[in-house]
Parts: C-alpha cells; sequence; structure tokens
C-alpha cells in the first residue's frame, strides 16, 4: 500500500528532488503551491505526511495547526533554508527538517527515519477494507446506522448518514463479514468529514476481541511489495552514560520518538530503548534511557558492558524505531529516592541531554565537546 504525502511549497527544485526520492520508499507525492488550496486538500484527504516549505513561516504554521486540529496526525516534515530557526520550528512540535537547497542525498537521508516511522505506525494499523453495517450510539444515547469501510487493530473508518464531531465519545457494534466475529465497544471520533466519513480511534477493546481482529486483520491482509527498512544506517556512538548517550547520525528521529538501540557483534545482541531528547537534523541525536524499573536499568548495564570489552569487539550500532511518541513515565524511576540520588544528580550527559531543546545545536555540541574534553574546556 503506497502512502501519500502532501508538499506545500512553490520550490520547484525541492518538488523535484522529493519527487525522486520519496516513490522508493513507499510514498507517494502530491504538491500545493498555496494555502487555500491546501486548506481544502488536508480537510478531504488523509496524508501520512506533510512536507511544509518553511520560507513562509506563517503559512506552514497555518498549515500544521489546521492538520492538527482535524486529528489526522500526518508525519510533519520542514524545508528550512535558515539553520538559526531549527530549534523554534522542532520545539513547534514539527518531527523533521530537511535544509533548503534540497540535495537528493541529503533528502534520502533524511526521509529515512521518516519512512521507517510510517512503515512501523502502517503495519501496526494497517486497515483492511470491510463492508459491514455497523450500530453508532452518540453521546446523547442516540443510536445511528453506519457503513464500516475499513478496519485496523487500532481503529475503524465508518460512512454515517450524519457528520460526527471530532473527540466525540461514542459506543459501537458490529460483526465482521465472515460472522466470526461480533465486536462491541467504545472508541473516540479522531477525524471527521462534513460527509459522514470518521476516523474511530478504539478505546477499551477487550483482550479476547483485541487478539481475535489482529488474527483476522492478518489473516484478511495481502501487502504487496517490500517495506522500507526500519534500521538507520551509519551511526556512532560517541558519548554514553547510564542516562543516556548521543549518536552521531545524518538522519535523527524526531524529539520525544521512542527508539531501540542494538549494539550487535558475532556472538551477540543487546537491546534497550529510548527516547530521543534532541535531535539534530544532519547531525545526530541525544537519546535517554528508560530508568523507571530494575529491568530497564540492567539493559543499560548490559550496553555498556558490551562496549567495554574493547577495540576488538566493536559492536555494530543499530538504531530502530518504536513509536513516535514515547511514554514519559518510563522515563521516570518508580522509585523517587532513585530520581533524587546523587548519580543521576551528577549524570553531566543525561542533564544536557533534558536541556537540549532550549540550546541551539552549536551551543550544544559545545557543551558536549567540554564534557568529552574536561582538560582543553577548562584551559
Amino acid at each position: 500500500m503506497t502512502l501519500q504525502a502532501l508538499l506545500v511549497s512553490t520550490d520547484d527544485h525541492a518538488a523535484e528532488v522529493l519527487g525522486r526520492v520519496l516513490p522508493p520508499f513507499g510514498i507517494a507525492l502530491d504538491r500545493c503551491s498555496d494555502l487555500e488550496t491546501t486548506r481544502t486538500r488536508i480537510q478531504q484527504q488523509k496524508f501520512a505526511a506533510l512536507i511544509v516549505d518553511f520560507d513562509d513561516p506563517e503559512g506552514a504554521a497555518d498549515v500544521l495547526e489546521r492538520a492538527k486540529k482535524l486529528g489526522t496526525e500526518p508525519l510533519s516534515i520542514a524545508l528550512v533554508a535558515d539553520a538559526t530557526k531549527v530549534r523554534d520550528i522542532l520545539t513547534g512540535g514539527t518531527h523533521f527538517v530537511l535544509y533548503k537547497p534540497l540535495s537528493e542525498e541529503a533528502a534520502k537521508a533524511g526521509l529515512r527515519p521518516a519512512a521507517a516511522l510510517l512503515s512501523r505506525e502502517r503495519r501496526r494499523a494497517f486497515r483492511v477494507p470491510v463492508q459491514a453495517p455497523v450500530e453508532i450510539t452518540l453521546p446523547d444515547s442516540r443510536k445511528v446506522d453506519g457503513i464500516l469501510l475499513d478496519l485496523s487493530e487500532t481503529g475503524m473508518e465508518v460512512l454515517t448518514a450524519e457528520p460526527l464531531e471530532r473527540a466525540a465519545l461514542l459506543a459501537f457494534h458490529f460483526e465482521l463479514p465472515d460472522r466470526t466475529l461480533e465486536i462491541e465497544a467504545r472508541g473516540e471520533v479522531a477525524w471527521a468529514n462534513s460527509n459522514g466519513q470518521t476516523g474511530v480511534r478504539f478505546l477499551d477493546l477487550a483482550e479476547p476481541f483485541s487478539a481475535k481482529l489482529k488474527t483476522w486483520l492478518q489473516a484478511a491482509a495481502t501487502i504487496v511489495g517490500s517495506e522500507a527498512s526500519e534500521a538507520v544506517p551509519h551511526c556512532k556512538l560517541t558519548d554514553l552514560s547510564l542516562g543516556g548517550c548521543y549518536v552521531e547520525t545524518n538522519a535523527p528521529f524526531p524529539e520525544r520518538a521512542l527508539i531501540d538501540l542494538c549494539l550487535k557483534t558475532e556472538a551477540l545482541e543487546v537491546h534497550t530503548e529510548g527516547m530521543v531528547r534532541v535531535a539534530h537534523p544532519g547531525h545526530g541525536m541525544g537519546v535517554e534511557f528508560p530508568s523507571r524499573t530494575a529491568e530497564q536499568r540492567a539493559q543499560v548495564g548490559n550496553l555498556i558492558n558490551v562496549l567495554r570489552q574493547g577495540p576488538s569487539t566493536m559492536p555494530e550500532l543499530i538504531i530502530s524505531p518504536r513509536a513516535l511518541i514515547a511514554d514519559l513515565k518510563q522515563f521516570e524511576p518508580a522509585d523517587k529516592a532513585v530520581a533524587d540520588s546523587a548519580e543521576e544528580l551528577e549524570d553531566a550527559l543525561l542533564e544536557l541531554l533534558r536541556r537540549g531543546r532550549t540550546l541551539q545545536q552549536d551551543a550544544f555540541l559545545s557543551e558536549l565537546w567540554q564534557q568529552r574534553n574536561p582538560e582543553e574546556a577548562s584551559v
């Protein structure tokens, strides 16, 4: 299944480059050059990604804000000519940044993690076309008949005779076409069009039904074509502590993303999860390790032990996405005494990572260099 991305830009060169780079990732590119047409398009069609040119910062911000209010939650990618604006753009919630003028090599590198995230989300929420009646109970207890259009593990798309309100809570009931499973649960309207087409996110689908639905979807879905590789190549671990690390890569994942870090040798693999605290487009990312449980802290310890084995067994670092937004609770120790311990307070790298979003890239990298070279920095 090909995903759709919308480019909002008057830059013909950028459009040509993206038109060549995106299709191999399984992403088709559409383009709008004016804001009025863009506003209409994002209301009528759901896009997996919005690529917005920040040569017009107010227009770009307007497009992204409108998409957010619609609840379609596309991946957002900014085209930026002024590097000094990048920190504000990322802090504002944009997921990725590509620098202008856009080169094909830089576009491939910068879009690889975006494609990996989209690929993972597509598999998790792959939608199977379904034609079946569905009964919806609205917040005011009225019942509305609808048609089930497609179905995934996390939600469904329906068509009703009257438009539904975004964020409305509702109950629903339907039976799969082959009558193998009947589902009754609650959901939330994630997005809605004026013609009655509505996306519903499941809220309390019981585990037995969830497992049976997943099995049914896997049997019903036929995914044609190869998926984009989720792993980001050419990663170099430059800084490491018990609390986090810094990785040099020309393809960083977005801030707040949950990722998997794998150190791999011929003899073993060691994994630990992490949350991207700060991203520097085209350069690298700072990653905080989870510390809520003893098991999570042990995973980090195992990773450090692998690195201590010496250059003769230097492992390969492989980074792949787990989710676009990490659960912040997993990065807070369950035992508050641990959070207040001297060990964590003295983790200078972790402290820098947590401040990273408030610093320009040059300032962050300067502090990082001083941590690596304390003797030279004090001269």
